[in-house]
């Protein structure tokens, strides 16, 4: 009889990359941040080798984060149509790169860069190269991310990334935050946006707030920077002792704050909070919000990163 070799991971093959007690791993497939931890505890409410992502855990958003009305839009003359698979909603959602294999560029014992290349196609008539690079040391993860149009015409971008952050603890509901936006976006049961509106009442987190029942799916905006350019997002254990944060630098003008109220099985619900880096809204391809127009050879790149603390 033949040897039977075991199955491959849902998520293909997993790289780990590893500095002092800092621990990543990323997947082939989707150049998905699978799980991260620190001194053996969990950074990243991720997933297991076994099963695949779910409800986005981890994944690259390429070429739009969010959601896409209808699957439909129009770039300069070009049209673009999208699977819808959001279909309770009517949507498209999280383009069109997090379930692609990725190729390894280059690796060593604490850092992993991959490469994807998006084919033209009906939902994005544009041949589009994707490259992330994963880095560890003593200090937290660094994420730099690089796009480039490979096409004769001018092509729409946007990206995203969605880790859910975590510090160990059951819930999020004692977990205090910091979000660092003075504008959230307004949206409809599609989730799609229909204005903004000043942080108010359970929406103001710019001074530390405790969670507890709060449900977010909320677009953030109009994000206070240091004078490094960074905008940093602080989620820390009520009481003191670990925390973390979640910085971004200017290529990223919103972030998305979901509080996993909505997950399915329910025993997977608010036990990690999703802080997701976009470079433009929901819909960004329909209402061209802050769309990146990437010329012919042209190119685009952005870093942000997670900083535990102890």
């Amino acid at each position: 009889m033949g040897v039977v070799q075991a199955a491959a991971p849902p998520s293909g093959e997993q790289f780990e990359i590893v500095a002092g007690t800092h621990r990543a791993t990323v997947t082939e497939v989707g150049a998905t941040l699978r799980s991260y931890t620190v001194d053996g505890i969990h950074v990243l409410d991720g997933f297991e080798v076994a099963e695949p992502s779910k409800a986005g855990r981890g994944q690259i958003l390429a070429p739009w984060p969010n959601r896409l009305e209808d699957g439909r839009y129009s770039f300069e003359g070009v049209e673009g149509r999208a699977a819808l698979d959001e279909p309770e909603r009517g949507n498209a959602i999280h383009g069109l790169v997090r379930w692609l294999p990725w190729r390894v560029t280059s690796r060593s014992p604490s850092a992993v860069a991959l490469r994807c290349v998006l084919q033209p196609q009906p939902a994005y008539p544009w041949r589009l190269e994707l490259s992330v690079e994963f880095s560890i040391d003593d200090t937290g993860l660094t994420v730099v991310t690089a796009a480039s149009n490979r096409s004769d015409t001018a092509a729409p971008f946007g990206i995203g990334f969605h880790p859910y952050l975590t510090l160990g603890a059951s819930t999020i509901d004692d977990v205090h935050v910091t979000i660092p936006a003075r504008t959230r976006l307004e949206a409809d049961e599609r989730g799609l946006p229909t204005g903004d509106a000043n942080v108010d009442g359970d929406f103001d987190f710019r001074a530390a707030k405790r969670v507890g029942r709060i449900e977010l799916d909320t677009g953030f905006t109009d994000l206070i920077r240091s004078e490094d350019g960074r905008a940093r997002v602080d989620v820390d254990v009520a009481g003191g002792g670990r925390g973390l944060t979640l910085w971004v630098d200017e290529a990223f003008g919103y972030l998305m704050i979901y509080t996993g109220h909505s997950l399915e099985p329910a025993s997977r619900r608010r036990q990690g909070l999703a802080v997701e880096p976009m470079t433009c809204p929901p819909n960004a391809f329909r209402s061209g919000r802050d769309i990146v127009r990437l010329a012919p050879g042209g190119g685009w790149s952005g870093t942000w990163g997670i900083q535990p603390r102890s």
